[in-house]
C-alpha cells in the first residue's frame, strides 16, 4: 500500500509533530485496498494511525517502528466495533442531511436536539424529510446557512475549494500549522514509570470532548494503558456513538457551570495529568480556564485541545462537525466533480474527525516526551478544518481511482467477542502491531454517565496518589 503520496503525507505529519530534528521513522505499512475517493482517505489513515504508534514508541524509548495494516486501519475510520444481537440506533436524525436549494447545496446537522430546534426555528417544523426539502428548494443556500447559524445551529452550504479559499476563514485557516504547540512553564519532574507494554500505566487523562475526534484520542490513550475519565454535561446524550467512543473510558457527568462542578471540575484536573477538550475556542477560556489558569490548576499539564473550524478567523467559534466542514470547504464539492452528478460526494468516511483524533492522540504522546525531556507542561491546537487542508493537497491523480476495501471477515475481528454496556460486540483487531505495545482496553464501552466524576485508581504518574473521594 505504500506509495509516493503515503510517503508525502508521512512526511508531513512527522514533521508537523515533531518540531526538532529528529529523522522521519521508517513507514511500514502493508494491504493494497483502498477506499474508494477523490482523496486518500486510506492513506491519511494509515499515516495518522502510525504517527500515534510512532509517538507512543518514541516515549517509550522503543526502537522498533510500528507496522501498519492499512486496511484495517482504514476500517477503523468507519466502525470500530460490531454490535452482536442488538442494533445500533440510526446514524442521523430523520431531518440530517444535504438538500438542494434555489442555488445550490446545504447540509444540516440535527442530531443534537437543540440543533434541530434551532433548524426549526428557522424553517418552521415539517412532517417529514420531503416536506423539509421542498421548502429548501425556495432558500438562497449562503444565506440560510448564516440564518441556521446565527439561530445556534448547524448548517454549511457547499462551496467549492476555490470558493472557500477566497472566504475569510477558508483562507485564514490554511496558513495554520496542522498542529500548534507551545511549551508551558516548568512543573515537577513526572514519575510515569512508562513500562513498554502499557506505557500509560498509571496517566491520568481528563476527557472534555464529544463527537468524533477527541473521543478517538482518548480511546487510543486508554487503549495504552491511561486512566480516562469522560466528562459530558448533564443531558448531553449520543445514543448512536456510545459504543464505539466509551471503549476502555469512565464516563461521568459534572456541570462546568455552577459552582460545585467547578469546584469537582479543578479539583480532578489538580490531580491530572492530561487534559483533551473540544469545546469552541472561546468557550473555556469564558469559563476562567484560559492555559495559564490550566496549568495553575495543574502545573506541567499535557493540554490539547480540539475545534471544527481552526483557531483564527471568522468561523473560530463557529460549531461544526466534519461533514460539515467537508462541505464547506470543498471536499464535498470535489467529490461531486470527480464522481459526477449534481449532488455532494462527501468522504467515504468521517475522516477529519478520525485522522484528527490520532494526530490529538500522538500529541498528548509527544508533549508527554517533552515534560519527560524538560518537566515543562504543553498545550497544543489541532482543528478538523486544518486536517481538511491536508488532504486536498493531495487529491489522487486523475488516472488513480481505488477499487474500495474487501468484505469485512472475522479475520478482521478479534477472537473474543466484548461484552459491553449494551450487551456484546466484535471488535476490530489493532490496526498496527509495535513489538512489546499492544492496544488493549482493560475497561469495557459504558453509558455516559455511568460513573461517578471521580479518579479511582491509584495515581503512579505525578503529583498525587489515591482515590478522589469528593
Amino acid at each position: 500500500m505504500e506509495s509516493e503520496l503515503m510517503t508525502t503525507l508521512w512526511q508531513q505529519l512527522w514533521h508537523g509533530l515533531r518540531y526538532d530534528t529528529t529523522p522521519l521513522p521508517p513507514l511500514q505499512v502493508s494491504g493494497d485496498a483502498a477506499l474508494t475517493a477523490a482523496f486518500p482517505v486510506s492513506e491519511l489513515a494509515a499515516t495518522s494511525i502510525a504517527l500515534a504508534a510512532q509517538a507512543a514508541a518514541s516515549l517509550t524509548g522503543n526502537p522498533q517502528p510500528p507496522r501498519i495494516d492499512g486496511i484495517l486501519a482504514s476500517r477503523w475510520f468507519h466502525q470500530a466495533l460490531r454490535p452482536i444481537g442488538h442494533a445500533l440506533p440510526s446514524l442521523w436524525d430523520a431531518f440530517a442531511g444535504d438538500y438542494a436549494t434555489a442555488d445550490g447545496w446545504i447540509r444540516l446537522h440535527t442530531n443534537a436536539p437543540h440543533h434541530r430546534e434551532a433548524m426549526e426555528q428557522v424553517l418552521g417544523r415539517h412532517r417529514d424529510r420531503q416536506q423539509l426539502a421542498e421548502t429548501l428548494q425556495r432558500h438562497n443556500a449562503i444565506a440560510l446557512e448564516e440564518e441556521v447559524v446565527a439561530a445556534g445551529g448547524c448548517a454549511a452550504a457547499l462551496r467549492s475549494e476555490a470558493a472557500w479559499l477566497a472566504h475569510p476563514h477558508g483562507h485564514t485557516v490554511g496558513r495554520e500549522a496542522l498542529i500548534e504547540q507551545n511549551l508551558q512553564p516548568v512543573g515537577p519532574p513526572p514519575r510515569w514509570p512508562l513500562p513498554p507494554a502499557r506505557p500509560l500505566h498509571g496517566v491520568r487523562v481528563l476527557d472534555l470532548t464529544r463527537i468524533i475526534a477527541g473521543p478517538v484520542a482518548s480511546r487510543f490513550l486508554a487503549g495504552l494503558g491511561a486512566d480516562v475519565l469522560r466528562l459530558d454535561p448533564p443531558g448531553w446524550q449520543e445514543p448512536v456513538l456510545e459504543q464505539e467512543v466509551t471503549l476502555g473510558k469512565r464516563c461521568a457527568r459534572l456541570d462546568l457551570k455552577c459552582a460545585d462542578g467547578r469546584r469537582q471540575f479543578e479539583l480532578l484536573l489538580s490531580q491530572s495529568d492530561v487534559l483533551i477538550h473540544g469545546y469552541r475556542a472561546d468557550a473555556l477560556s469564558r469559563l476562567g480556564y484560559d492555559e495559564e489558569r490550566l496549568q495553575e490548576l495543574s502545573p506541567g499539564l499535557i493540554d490539547v485541545s480540539l475545534n471544527a473550524w481552526g483557531w483564527s478567523g471568522p468561523w473560530r467559534n463557529r460549531r461544526g462537525f466534519d461533514s460539515l466542514v467537508q462541505m464547506a470547504c470543498g471536499l464535498a464539492d470535489a467529490g461531486r466533480q470527480r464522481f459526477g452528478g449534481d449532488a455532494p460526494v462527501p468522504l467515504p468516511v468521517q475522516a477529519l474527525d478520525h485522522a484528527t483524533g490520532y494526530l490529538m492522540a500522538a500529541t498528548v504522546l509527544e508533549g508527554m516526551r517533552q515534560r519527560v525531556l524538560h518537566h515543562n507542561g504543553f498545550s497544543a491546537r489541532l482543528s478538523l478544518a486544518r486536517t481538511a487542508c491536508l488532504l486536498q493537497e493531495h487529491p489522487y491523480p486523475p488516472t488513480v481511482q481505488p477499487g474500495g476495501l474487501p468484505p469485512q471477515s472475522a479475520a478482521d475481528e478479534e477472537q473474543e467477542l466484548a461484552l459491553t454496556g449494551w450487551g456484546l460486540a466484535a471488535r476490530l483487531r489493532s490496526p498496527f502491531w509495535l513489538p512489546g505495545t499492544p492496544l488493549l482496553w482493560s475497561r469495557s464501552p459504558s453509558p455516559l454517565g455511568s460513573a461517578l466524576p471521580r479518579w479511582q485508581s491509584l495515581h503512579l504518574a505525578g503529583r498525587h496518589s489515591g482515590d478522589y473521594g469528593g
